[in-house]
């Protein structure tokens, strides 16, 4: 999720554990320090726009480490606060500050990597988009109300946002589940024999999904609104780059994004430079990332890096079409 969902989400935890015993700025404070830190991994170079993909949320997001790193981090803040005795309080609240934010990161479709060092691994449920304001603001209404009142009507505040923000957690994996449904039923009324389907929420909501099914040729792309009709569901068709595919499969940039993707990924030449695509992030034909594997010669002896050549849409178009599809009105997507 983005950091400022994990901010306050890492402030709301500490301040429900923390309850009374501390001032509530302390363990909100700390709670959003705790909340961030995982993803200071983001300003580390691996060396390669592929690699730096790929290795973000990786050991910073594994709950074995954070596990470890929770008591630790409970033993500067209770000594930093002359709060020796509630050093067990600090460590429980830490810790469900920590592991809260790699498993609200796997609610996304990116990937996290829960289990290193134990398996690499990414999990993502993909029920939720990155950013989600239904999610976030009842997080903080709820850690402002509990800074401002300071009673205990502000703790039940901060409460209360915590449980509706995981309601809507679980409202996204029942609408997930129900869009799956209504794919698949598409998919088999139209004798689409495909080997993998994705649906994950188009930006900022989680009332109208995107839908990528793969076959081993092509990937179909479509959308579905709970507010659709009984109309079906339009797919477009799009190449992979099979004979790509087959050819690169076992370059340790195409196999590593075809592990990371789930398979869910497509292959593409232009001007003889080599171009894999994450086709879960974005949508038809623009996609957050894209890389550029350069020339074969250039990757036989090493001389170019996979950088990333993501493509953005057009903002305005594109916000007005998710609106207007959104409520169930059929309009083709931007660029399709």
């Amino acid at each position: 999720m983005d950091s400022l969902s994990q901010i306050a989400l890492g402030s709301a935890v500490g301040v429900a554990v923390m309850g009374r015993r501390t001032a509530v700025w302390k363990a909100a404070l700390w709670g959003a320090i705790g909340g961030t830190l995982p993803d200071l991994d983001a300003f580390v170079d691996h060396g390669d726009a592929i690699l730096n993909m790929t290795r973000h949320r990786a050991e910073t997001h594994a709950l074995f480490i954070l596990t470890l790193a929770a008591p630790v981090m409970a033993w500067i803040v209770s000594r930093i606060h002359g709060e020796a005795a509630l050093f067990k309080r600090w460590w429980l609240a830490l810790w469900l500050v920590l592991i809260t934010h790699p498993l609200l990161d796997t609610m996304t479709v990116y990937g996290t990597q829960l289990l290193q060092p134990f398996t690499d691994h990414p999990f993502g449920v993909g029920s939720i988009f990155i950013i989600d304001p239904l999610y976030t603001l009842p997080l903080i209404v709820g850690v402002v109300a509990a800074l401002r009142l300071k009673n205990p009507r502000g703790l039940n505040w901060n409460l209360a946002g915590l449980v509706l923000s995981t309601l809507y957690l679980a409202w996204g994996v029942g609408a997930q589940q129900h869009a799956t449904q209504v794919a698949r039923a598409s998919l088999e009324q139209e004798g689409m024999a495909t080997s993998g389907l994705l649906v994950t929420p188009s930006p900022f909501n989680t009332v109208l999904w995107r839908l990528v099914a793969t076959t081993p040729t092509h990937y179909l792309e479509g959308h579905y609104s709970l507010f659709d009709d009984d109309r079906p569901i339009t797919w477009t068709r799009h190449e992979r780059g099979a004979g790509l595919l087959e050819r690169h499969a076992d370059e340790p940039s195409v196999a590593r994004m075809a592990a990371f993707t789930h398979g869910f990924y497509s292959v593409s030449e232009t001007g003889g430079r080599l171009f894999v695509t994450d086709l879960r992030m974005g949508q038809e034909p623009s996609y957050t990332f894209h890389f550029n594997l350069g020339t074969e010669a250039a990757r036989a002896n090493g001389g170019h890096r996979p950088t990333l050549e993501g493509r953005r849409p057009d903002i305005g178009a594109s916000l007005g079409w998710l609106w207007r599809r959104m409520w169930g009105e059929r309009v083709p997507a931007p660029g399709v």
